[in-house]
């Protein structure tokens, strides 16, 4: 317990100044009247007050009332000190001194308890921060299977390209058909003898092809 006591130069002056103050506030109340066991009630009743109004000043540093009991303190204690230094005679102590040394006890039990008992002025709190707003739910990522597990990839059907416009039919009756359509027939029929085994026939040529069955007819016979 006594290695957490720091012994340095303002605790010692803080021991003399207070056993000098204490000594002075002692010696002006014997000389006023007070004697035995009441001389020596004077200084405490001073340093408490004074110990009070400083509590209250630290947590309310615009409080009027501390500051008046605080001030009302500290001239009693400085008070003693300079009367008790030659300035005043002890022997005969005048009766305004008198009062008031009797009149003190009184006084500094008023000061104590308006002190003790005054509310606290609240201190101002911040206003709360605004809730953060919530993230929206993200979107759950859905995992794509593997290629292998959804079997044999089935090859999108190829577009039928553009049938250009046709010439006016001859006086002959076979249509004439566009390159471009025999070739694209051509693979229809190799994928379908490749599915069948057998070669395809104009009505499912003309179902896959969307073709009128004379256009139909004329690109299976070229194809035989």
């Amino acid at each position: 317990m006594f290695r957490s006591i720091r012994i340095d130069a303002v605790l010692i002056q803080a021991v003399i100044a207070g056993a000098l103050s204490f000594a002075h506030l002692h010696d002006l109340a014997e000389a006023a009247g007070q004697s035995g066991w009441k001389a020596w009630a004077y200084p405490v009743s001073v340093d408490l007050l004074l110990v009070a109004a400083w509590r209250r000043l630290r947590g309310a540093r615009r409080d009027r009332s501390a500051w008046t009991w605080f001030v009302i303190a500290l001239v009693a204690s400085l008070g003693a000190n300079v009367a008790t230094a030659g300035l005043l005679d002890l022997a005969n102590v005048p009766a305004w001194l008198r009062i008031l040394v009797a009149g003190w006890p009184a006084l500094a039990f008023l000061g104590g308890t308006l002190l003790v008992h005054q509310p606290t002025e609240p201190t101002p709190t911040a206003a709360p921060a605004p809730a953060p707003a919530a993230a929206a739910d993200p979107v759950p990522v859905v995992d794509r299977p593997d290629v292998a597990d959804e079997g044999p990839e089935i090859a999108p059907a190829e577009p039928v390209p553009a049938l250009p416009e046709a010439p006016a039919p001859a006086s002959t009756s076979v249509p004439v058909v566009p390159p471009a359509l025999v070739d694209h027939a051509r693979k229809v029929a190799t994928e379908h003898r490749t599915r069948t085994g057998t070669d395809i026939d104009t009505a499912t040529l003309r179902a896959r092809l969307g073709i009128p069955e004379d256009l139909a007819g004329a690109i299976v016979a070229q194809l035989a």
